[in-house]
């Protein structure tokens, strides 16, 4: 199988999978503005995160009651982070045949560097080309305007890959990226 072919067979199970997931999520109906794909450094199987107005408004509510720092200090923090969404990893059984694909591929912690480099590059490139076929499906814009909604593919930490890719996934005049890439860009 050719690269490109590869790169096409992974995104297609990883966009199958995540799918399921950001259907089952949306079915409650909230306004998102913040949807992604994220891994780490070292090429894991993605999982998802997502924000949604709703969900931002109770989460900063909720730390709000629980110490002194005002509700809107809270969401300004927490806006991006994939980490404090109530729905990251959201119902991330749904990617285990994907963790599956992910284990039979070269580790990318025990490649030369330059290999590694490739191995990181497909599987990220696979990921970026499972939220383009999901976008160019509707899926975004499910609940909301898709330009209201900042689609990304993240690496953890952050790395400023993480803007180039956003650049493709999104137009960049649209409200959301207008928004991402002031607050929350590397």
């Amino acid at each position: 199988m050719k690269p490109t072919q590869e790169i096409e067979a992974l995104a297609t199970e990883i966009a199958g999978a995540a799918r399921t997931i950001f259907c089952t999520l949306f079915e409650n109906g909230e306004r998102y503005y913040y949807c992604t794909l994220f891994t780490t450094g070292e090429g894991h199987a993605p999982s998802i995160s997502a924000w949604s107005w709703e969900a931002l408004e109770r989460e900063s509510g909720r730390q709000e009651d629980s110490n002194d720092t005002p509700g809107s200090t809270i969401a300004d923090l927490i806006k991006w982070s994939y980490a404090d969404s109530p729905y990251c990893s959201f119902e991330d059984e749904n990617f285990d045949d994907v963790k599956q694909l992910f284990m039979k591929r070269p580790s990318v912690t025990e490649l030369a560097a330059d290999e590694r480099n490739c191995e990181f590059e497909f599987r990220l490139k696979a990921m970026e080309l499972a939220m383009k076929m999901l976008d160019d499906e509707g899926l975004f814009a499910l609940n909301q305007p898709r330009e209201s909604v900042c689609v990304l593919v993240e690496v953890m930490p952050p790395d400023e890959m993480n803007t180039e890719i956003a650049l493709r996934l999104n137009r960049a005049e649209s409200p959301a990226m207008q928004a991402w890439l002031a607050e929350a860009a590397e």
